[in-house]
């Protein structure tokens, strides 16, 4: 196997992988399906390889110019070798059928896979970079698709606030709710189960209290409190189109405390100065520089204390589509129109606690436009 540049003339392109986890697949045919199936594109031309199980569903539904049948390619192959060949073998004797020799593949592709199509005379370069780098500026019918998935974000982020609005405080500032203690668990479930009778599929749905917030990835677990902050962090994805979305409000049940109050106001203020930095030409690395001095300024530098970092130590935002975070990346990026990026600065002491404010935009002509529409509030 060789890595490959763009620089050169296009070799046709292979995938082969299960759409529901490739957004590379799905982002060529808009077909979902389970288990693995083959893409080749040769010019303008893509044929699919499917199973007996999904070959009448992708004739109906991918974006394909032909559809051709696994079981008939693996047939030939295991009369050829007289017993039941491998995946590898199959495919390779697709591509030679196909009068093709190389192909290029992404960096994701499978090694063992790789192997037995080169043991089967076909050449394996891999891209460099993103393999569809049209995926990168997102058209109107993505922008479209993404806006619904971020309706659908909104209605399991409603849940979670109605939710706690209702809660009630109780001895030592525990939440209570109906019969017993709100717990991160119980909340999660609340939001996820309306996601999900919105349409979206929840996975790894943040809430996270306390100390617990201070780690940006930490789920949450255990009783939830008033007068602490509490992060909520919602990514599902949409099970019609395949786009993500991804909202983070961070409240205090009841009366926020000072120190709590300062803090989320500086992350407020700071998300406000980076969604304004963002238009045609501006690069991802000197805003989130700006935003992180700006923290430093108002009091809040990131630091390193006893062992571990307090301050704003993640990035400013990541692009957002068929995958949670794709690319290009934001410190790396110059803003082009058409993209779209999370916006989420956030800032963390585990004295105080963790407060994260996301929202999603699209870069335009004149700047950016939010795609969000969910309300920024601290206390319920």
């Amino acid at each position: 196997m060789r890595s490959r540049s763009r620089r050169r003339s296009p070799l046709p392109r292979l995938l082969v992988a299960a759409s529901e986890q490739s957004a590379d697949l799905l982002y060529a045919t808009r077909f979902f399906a389970p288990d693995a199936f083959v893409m080749l594109q040769q010019g303008r031309v893509r044929t699919l390889l499917l199973s007996d199980l999904e070959i009448d569903r992708g004739r109906r539904e991918a974006r394909a110019d032909r559809v051709e049948s696994w079981s008939e390619v693996a047939a030939a192959e295991r009369k050829r070798l007289g017993r039941e060949p491998r995946m590898g073998e199959v495919v390779a004797r697709f591509l030679r059928a196909k009068r093709v020799r190389r192909v290029e593949v992404p960096q994701e592709f499978p090694l063992g896979l790789a192997r037995e199509l080169e043991a089967g005379g076909i050449g394996v370069e891999v891209v460099s970079g993103p393999f569809w780098p049209g995926r990168m500026i997102k058209s109107d019918d993505e922008i479209a698709a993404i806006r619904r998935a971020l309706r659908i974000t909104e209605a399991g982020l409603a849940r979670g606030m109605e939710v706690l609005r209702v809660s009630q405080i109780g001895r030592g500032g525990r939440l209570r709710w109906g019969n017993g203690a709100l717990t991160s668990e119980r909340l999660r479930t609340e939001i996820d189960t309306a996601v999900l009778r919105a349409g979206g599929l929840p996975a790894h749905t943040i809430v996270a209290g306390g100390v617990q917030a201070c780690d940006p990835h930490e789920r949450g677990s255990g009783v939830l409190r008033g007068g602490e902050l509490i992060i909520l962090d919602v990514f599902p994805r949409d099970m019609r189109s395949g786009y993500f979305g991804d909202l983070t409000r961070t409240v205090v049940r009841g009366r926020a405390p000072e120190a709590c109050r300062r803090m989320w106001e500086t992350v407020r203020e700071g998300q406000r100065r980076a969604i304004a930095a963002i238009r045609p030409g501006a690069g991802g690395a000197g805003i989130h520089d700006g935003v992180k001095a700006f923290f430093a300024e108002q009091g809040y530098p990131t630091v390193q204390r006893d062992g571990r970092w307090v301050g704003f130590f993640h990035g400013t935002g990541h692009g957002l589509g068929l995958d949670l975070h794709e690319e290009p990346r934001f410190a790396r990026s110059r803003m082009r129109v058409g993209q779209v990026w999370t916006v989420e600065p956030g800032l963390y002491d585990p004295e105080i606690g963790g407060v994260r404010i996301e929202d999603v935009v699209a870069v335009t002509r004149g700047g950016c436009a939010v795609l969000s529409r969910f309300p920024v509030e601290l206390e319920l």
